[in-house]
């Protein structure tokens, strides 16, 4: 794995190591272990997760995807998705000439994503949610007004709350991540408040990093299609993450289908080449 180069990139805080294997491949980075080692924070790169850009398989080519993203959670666990990944990806092939800025096209384990460069920031049309529930039957906590339950590529629990600047996130989140009612998947945990410029503040526990994340793109994806569900949204939302970012979700209804689009920050932070141990 020496001198394998990657790249460290940020969509709004929620950072990655990311690896162009279209012609290497992934070999030993692939493993739990290593991923873990290069997640780790003061001993490895540091990340919320490793991605991979590889070849395509040859259905999504002749659909048009010039890679695919795979995505693994700093614990090594595979994800289906990662929202704030996919803008990182969409920026990063357009950095690479994968792509054209105009038309990016990408194989995930959820499907093939239409993505683009809009103005500064990375914009990307998701699959649909596959399972949404307004309402779950889960004890409120004291500033809590709901809770529901979206699948976005990977389980998402959403708490309304009354604010979230105060709140413990890793010990609320924690609990409701392991709830038994869960399992076998447990779940992320979203909080959303409003706040005074008529969006809407969001934070997050995620699982597999099994810590408070300062962004998540399909949590705030599944936050935006339950305010919406619940009559508290409008079909464009917006939220501030905890780095202070801003991620936008647009939904649109086709029949019983959320189709949502993310738009949000994708950084190239730095690139950097592994060094022997």
């Amino acid at each position: 794995m020496a001198t394998r180069k990657f790249y460290k990139m940020s969509g709004s805080g929620n950072d990655f190591v990311v690896f162009d294997a279209r012609e290497i491949g992934v070999g030993a980075l692939e493993d739990a272990v290593v991923i873990q080692a290069l997640c780790a924070r003061g001993t490895g790169v540091g990340a919320d997760g490793v991605v991979f850009m590889e070849d395509p398989e040859e259905e999504a080519e002749e659909q048009g995807a010039t890679f695919r993203m795979r995505y693994f959670n700093a614990d090594g666990s595979a994800g289906a998705m990662c929202g704030n990944a996919s803008l990182c990806m969409t920026r990063l092939a357009v950095h690479l000439g994968a792509s054209d800025p105009d038309d990016v096209r990408f194989q995930t384990d959820t499907g093939l994503l239409t993505a683009r460069i809009v103005g500064a920031l990375p914009e990307v049309d998701l699959q649909p949610a596959q399972k949404v529930r307004p309402e779950l039957d889960f004890e409120h906590e004291a500033g809590e007004r709901r809770i529901g339950f979206v699948l976005m590529g990977v389980p998402h629990v959403v708490v309304l709350r009354d604010e979230v600047d105060s709140l413990d996130v890793v010990e609320r989140g924690r609990k409701i991540r392991l709830d038994p009612r869960l399992r076998p998947d447990g779940a992320n945990v979203n909080f959303v408040a409003p706040i005074a410029d008529g969006g809407w503040a969001i934070r997050t526990y995620e699982r597999g990093v099994e810590a408070e994340t300062l962004a998540c793109g399909t949590g705030a994806i599944s936050s935006a299609i339950l305010l919406n569900a619940w009559g508290a949204a409008e079909a464009e939302t917006t939220f501030t993450t905890r780095s202070d970012r801003e991620v936008t979700v647009r939904l649109r209804r086709d029949g019983d289908l959320w189709r949502p689009t993310l738009r949000g920050q994708g950084r190239l932070v730095f690139t950097g080449e592994l060094a022997d141990r």
